[in-house]
C-alpha cells in the first residue's frame, strides 16, 4: 500500500488552508488538512487516481493523473483560489498532478510577504547536498563560509541572524555570529528561507538577511538513511602531521579531563598572597607535563551520518511522527604556508588541526484535529584542537625565534523546543506557541604557548616572565538561553478582500559566566642550572624533576577585568496586517517592539550596561505586475547589538595575529534604516530572474579597529557615527531549455549584488583620508553562480558552483596601522551525484576549493606612519588545499 500527503495553501497569500478537505474520487476515503495545513491518505492501493480538493469560499479542484506507488508516498502540494464574493455557484477547477504539482511551488515563490530567497524539501531531494550548510549555498545571495559564518548581500556574520524551527539558533562561538549549519541533514530540512527585508513577526536585530530554517518533524514515509563518507585534503591527506598527545576520548569530541585545570589548584588569591616553594611545586605538578610534538600520518576525513523517520497515521486522520539523526565527522588540516610579515614579525607558520564533531537531532511530533505538538532538540559539540609551529624574526629584539603553541578548544550546543499550535473558530484563527532552551559552553582547557629566542649560539626559552611568550591558559564559558513566544493569526476581509491579522510576543533571557585563568612557569634564575635548563627542548622543560628542584616559580596574571558575568532580557511585541488591496496589490504592515536589558559586571566591579527600546515599524508592498512577475517595495527599521564578547573588557592574546584583543565597556547598539526595490519574473516553476535595488543608513554601527595608541596592534571595537550602504542586486535561476529542448534539465544560475558603503566619522581623520572608508566586512560585490544539469530521471546530477567574495576591510586601521583588507578568492566546488539501487541509494563526488587561491589579510593602502615596504603587508597568508570526498548514502525503507 502508498499513500498520498502534502500541503493545502492560498494561492494568493500562501496562507494554509486549514481543514480544507482532500477526497479521492470513487471512493469514500478522504482527509483533512490539519494545522499546517498538511494532509495525509494512508493505505491507498497502488494505481492512478483523481484527487478532488475543497474549502470553503475557495474554488474546489480535481486533480488527475495522481500515480500511487506500493510502499511509496506521493507528494502533491494543491493551491486554491478564493472565490469572489458575488460569486454563488461552486466552481471546480481541473488539472493534472503534473500541472498542479507547478502550481504549488509557483504559489510559494511568489506571494511571500516579504523580499525572501528560499528553497524547498522537494528541491533539496534532487540537489547532492548532504547538510544545511550546503544546501544555504544554493540560495541566492548567501555565501556560507567555515560553515558557519553567513554573508548575505556582502555584509558579514554581524547583521545577519538565524533561527531555527522557530527560536532563534544561538551563536557557536563566544566572539561572534556563527550557526553550525552543518549539523542539520539535508534530507531532514522542511525548508530555507532568507528574508533580505524585515516583517513585524520577525526578530528585528538583522540587515544583510535572515536565515530560517525548519525541519522536519511529521515525514511523509517511514525511512532509515546511512550515509558514509571519506574525504582527501591535497596539503594534509597521508601526510606527516603534528600534533600534542592524542586521547580515545578526542575522536568523540571530548577531552577525558587530562588537560583540565585540577580543582584543587590554588586560586589567583592565594598564588598572589604568596605561597611556599613546596606549595608551589606542588601546584606546578598539576599541570599535564606532556608537551611532547608527535609526528603521524593524518589519515583519510571521515563522516558518518543515519537519520531515522517514523510516522504512524490513526483511523481519525491523527498522525504521530518521530524523526531522529547521529552525525559524526572527523577531519585533519595542515597550513604549510602560513605567513605573518608585518610591524615588528616576520614569521613562517605550520599549523595542525585536528577536528571531531558529533551531532544528534531528535524531532517529536503528534497532530490531532486542528492541533499540533512538537518537541524538537538538536546537539553539536566540536573539538577543534590545533598545534602551531612558528619560527622567523622579531625586529623589536633582533631574536630568531621558534614559538610553539597547543591550543585546543571544546565548543558545544544543545537546543530543545516545545511547539503547539492550534486552530479553532469558524475563520480557523491559529494560536501558535513555543519554548525554548539552549546551553552553550566553550571550553578553552590549558592553551601552551612557548617561545625560544637565539642567541650566544643557542636557543634559550623564554622563562623569565609569564606572559604572550610563556603562558598557560585555562577559560570557561557557559551560557543559557531560555525563550518563549506566542502568535495569533486571525483571518479578516478588509475592503471585501481577504487579510490576515498578526500579532505576537516573545522573550528570551541570556545569562552568562566567563572565568580564565593565566598562568605561568617563570624560571628561578638563583637556582644553579637555570640558563642551562632555558635550552632544553620543549618536551623536557617543563619535567616534574625541574619543577622539584625548585626551578620554577608559580605566577598567575589574570587581569580583575578578564572573568564576567553577563545576563540580557529581550522581550518584544508586534502587530501586523497582511491585506490585499486589489486583485493585484497585497500590503503586509505593521510594527514590532523590542525592549532590550544587558548587564555585564567584571570581577573588577566594571560595567556595561544596554537600555534600549527600539520602535521597529516595516511595510512590504507587492504589485502583481502579471501573472508571472511582482514588483516589490520595501521599508523597514532593524537593530544590531554588541555582542557579550565585544562589550567586556577582557583581554585575550591571539598569538595567531600577534594582537590582544578587548572589549569596550561603552559600546552602543547600531539602529539601520532599510529601504527596497525588486522587480520579479518568473519565467516557470523554480525559476526566477529578478533586479533589486537596496539601500541601508547605520548609526552607531559596530567595528573592530587597531587601538595602537602605544604603537602597538592591539584589537578594540567602537561605534562609527554614521554608515550608508546601498547596492543592487541581479538573480537568474532559469532552465536553459530556450537555447534547446535537450537543455530542459540544465539549470543556470547565478546571483550578483554590486555594493557601495561608505564610513563617516571624525575620529576616522586619524586614520584615513578625508575620515571616509568602506564599511568593515561589507564587500563590495558578491557574486554565486552555478550551473546544475540532471539526467536518467535525476538519476544523475552534475552541479559546477562558483563564488566569489569581493575585497573587503577585515580591521579598521587606527593612527598608526591601516585598514587590513582580506583578498577576492575564486572558489569553485564540483559536485557529481549517482542515485542507485531503485534511487534508494546515492554515491557523491564533491570537489571543493578546485583552484586553492590563497586567502591573504593585508595592509592595502599606504600610510605616513606605517611604512609597508620596510615594515610588511602580511597580516595573515595560508592555503588551505583542495578536498575531494566521496560518500554513499542508502534509505532502507
Amino acid at each position: 500500500m502508498g499513500k498520498i500527503t502534502g500541503k493545502i495553501s492560498d494561492g494568493k497569500t500562501a496562507e494554509v488552508l486549514i481543514g480544507a478537505t482532500v477526497l479521492i474520487d470513487g471512493t469514500a476515503k478522504g482527509a483533512a488538512a490539519n494545522i499546517d495545513g498538511v494532509y495525509s491518505l494512508a493505505n491507498v492501493a497502488p494505481g492512478h487516481y483523481s484527487i478532488t480538493v475543497k474549502y470553503i469560499g475557495y474554488t474546489s479542484k480535481q486533480i488527475s493523473d495522481v500515480e500511487v506507488k506500493a510502499g511509496a508516498a506521493t507528494t502533491l502540494n494543491v493551491v486554491l483560489d478564493a472565490v469572489p464574493a458575488k460569486t454563488l455557484n461552486t466552481v471546480t477547477v481541473k488539472g493534472t498532478y503534473k500541472q498542479e504539482s507547478v502550481n504549488s511551488l509557483y504559489a510559494q515563490q511568489k506571494n511571500s510577504a516579504a523580499v525572501t530567497d528560499g528553497i524547498t524539501s522537494e528541491s533539496i531531494k534532487r540537489s547532492p547536498d548532504k547538510s544545511a550548510s550546503e544546501v544555504l549555498r544554493r540560495v541566492s545571495g548567501a555565501t556560507v563560509q567555515d560553515n558557519k559564518f553567513v554573508v548575505i548581500r556582502g555584509l558579514s556574520d554581524r547583521y545577519n541572524n538565524a533561527s531555527l524551527d522557530g527560536s532563534a539558533l544561538p551563536s557557536t562561538e563566544p566572539n561572534r555570529k556563527a550557526f553550525s549549519f552543518d549539523i542539520v541533514p539535508a534530507n531532514l530540512i522542511d525548508n530555507m528561507i532568507i528574508s533580505k527585508t524585515a516583517t513585524p513577526n520577525l526578530a528585528g536585530d538583522f540587515a544583510g538577511g535572515s536565515v530560517q530554517i525548519v525541519t522536519k518533524d511529521i515525514p511523509d514515509e517511514n525511512f532509515v538513511t546511512l550515509n558514509i563518507g571519506y574525504g582527501y585534503n591535497t596539503n594534509t591527506t597521508f601526510k606527516i602531521f603534528q600534533s600534542g598527545y592524542r586521547n580515545t576520548t578526542d575522536y568523540l569530541a571530548f577531552d577525558n579531563g587530562s588537560r583540565q585545570l585540577s580543582r584543587y589548584f590554588p586560586s589567583k588569591a592565594t598564588i598572589d598572597a604568596g605561597m611556599s616553594q613546596a606549595r608551589q611545586n606542588v601546584a606546578l605538578n598539576r599541570f599535564n607535563p606532556d608537551l611532547t610534538v608527535r609526528d603521524n600520518n593524518a589519515f583519510l576525513n571521515t563522516n558518518y551520518q543515519v537519520s531515522v523517520g517514523r510516522v504512524k497515521d490513526f483511523k481519525n486522520n491523527n498522525r504521530l511522527g518521530v524523526i531522529a539523526a547521529l552525525t559524526y565527522r572527523n577531519q585533519m588540516q595542515n597550513i604549510n604556508d602560513g605567513k605573518v610579515f608585518y610591524h615588528q614579525y616576520n614569521y613562517d607558520d605550520l599549523k595542525y588541526k585536528f577536528s571531531t564533531s558529533v551531532g544528534a537531532l531528535a524531532n517529536f511530533a503528534y497532530s490531532y484535529g486542528k492541533n499540533r505538538i512538537t518537541f524538537k532538540n538538536i546537539y553539536n559539540r566540536n573539538f577543534d584542537d590545533m598545534y602551531m609551529y612558528r619560527t622567523g624574526t622579531n625586529v623589536a629584539t633582533g631574536y630568531l625565534n621558534k614559538f610553539y603553541a597547543f591550543d585546543l578548544i571544546q565548543k558545544g550546543l544543545f537546543k530543545t523546543t516545545v511547539q503547539g499550535d492550534h486552530s479553532f473558530g469558524e475563520r480557523n484563527s491559529k494560536l501558535t506557541w513555543n519554548a525554548s532552551y539552549a546551553n552553550i559552553i566553550n571550553n578553552q582547557p590549558d592553551q601552551r604557548k612557548l617561545n625560544y629566542s637565539y642567541t650566544n649560539g643557542d636557543y634559550y626559552a623564554d622563562l623569565n616572565t609569564a606572559g604572550r611568550q610563556n603562558a598557560r591558559y585555562f577559560a570557561n564559558l557557559n551560557e543559557n538561553i531560555y525563550g518563549g513566544q506566542v502568535d495569533y493569526n486571525l483571518p479578516l476581509t478588509v475592503l471585501k478582500e481577504k487579510a490576515t491579522f498578526k500579532t505576537g510576543f516573545s522573550t528570551q533571557y541570556r545569562d552568562r559566566k566567563f572565568v580564565p585563568r593565566f598562568i605561568g612557569m617563570v624560571i628561578n634564575p638563583a637556582v644553579p642550572g637555570a640558563e642551562e635548563l632555558r635550552t632544553r627542548p620543549i618536551n623536557e622543560i617543563f619535567g616534574t624533576d625541574f619543577i622539584n628542584q625548585n626551578f620554577y616559580n608559580l605566577q598567575d596574571i589574570t587581569l580583575p577585568d578578564d572573568p564576567y558575568v553577563a545576563n540580557s532580557l529581550t522581550n518584544a511585541g508586534y502587530v501586523m496586517l497582511d491585506n490585499a488591496l486589489s486583485k493585484k496589490a497585497r500590503l503586509v504592515w505593521g510594527v514590532r517592539v523590542e525592549k532590550f536589558d544587558l548587564d555585564l559586571t567584571t570581577s573588577a566591579n566594571n560595567k556595561a550596561k544596554l537600555d534600549n527600546l527600539d520602535i521597529l515599524p516595516s511595510a512590504n508592498f507587492i504589485y502583481s505586475v502579471t501573472p508571472k512577475a511582482n514588483l516589490r517595495l520595501s521599508y523597514s527599521r532593524t537593530v544590531a547589538r554588541p555582542e557579550l564578547r565585544e562589550l567586556a573588557p577582557s583581554t585575550y592574546y591571539d598569538y595567531e595575529l600577534l594582537a590582544t584583543v578587548q572589549g569596550n565597556l561603552n559600546l552602543k547598539r547600531t539602529q539601520i534604516h532599510n529601504a527596497d526595490i525588486r522587480y520579479e519574473f518568473y519565467p516557470s516553476a523554480g525559476q526566477i530572474i529578478s533586479v533589486s535595488g537596496f539601500y541601508k543608513n547605520f548609526s552607531n554601527a559596530i567595528e573592530s579597529y587597531f587601538d595602537d595608541k602605544l604603537s602597538t596592534p592591539n584589537i578594540t571595537y567602537f561605534n562609527t557615527a554614521k554608515a550608508n550602504n546601498f547596492g543592487v542586486e541581479f538573480e537568474f535561476r532559469k532552465t536553459l531549455d530556450f537555447i534547446s529542448p535537450k537543455l530542459k534539465n540544465t539549470t543556470w544560475y547565478t546571483n550578483l549584488a554590486i555594493v557601495k558603503s561608505e564610513v563617516e566619522d571624525p575620529q576616522l581623520t586619524l586614520s584615513e583620508p578625508g575620515g571616509k572608508r568602506p564599511m568593515v566586512g561589507q564587500a563590495p560585490y558578491v557574486i554565486n553562480g552555478g550551473i546544475m544539469q540532471t539526467a536518467f530521471n535525476n538519476r544523475v546530477s552534475v552541479n559546477l558552483l562558483y563564488n566569489r567574495v569581493g575585497e573587503r576591510i577585515f580591521r579598521a586601521g587606527g593612527s598608526m596601522f591601516p585598514s587590513v583588507y582580506e583578498n577576492a578568492r575564486d572558489v569553485v566546488d564540483l559536485q557529481l551525484g549517482l542515485r542507485a539501487f531503485k534511487s534508494r541509494g546515492e554515491f557523491k563526488l564533491n570537489a571543493t576549493d578546485l583552484l586553492n587561491q590563497q586567502t591573504k589579510f593585508f595592509f592595502k593602502n599606504p600610510k605616513d606612519t606605517y611604512n609597508q615596504a620596510t615594515y610588511g603587508d602580511v597580516y595573515n597568508r595560508y592555503r588551505l588545499g583542495q578536498s575531494i570526498s566521496l560518500s554513499f548514502a542508502y534509505n532502507f525503507k
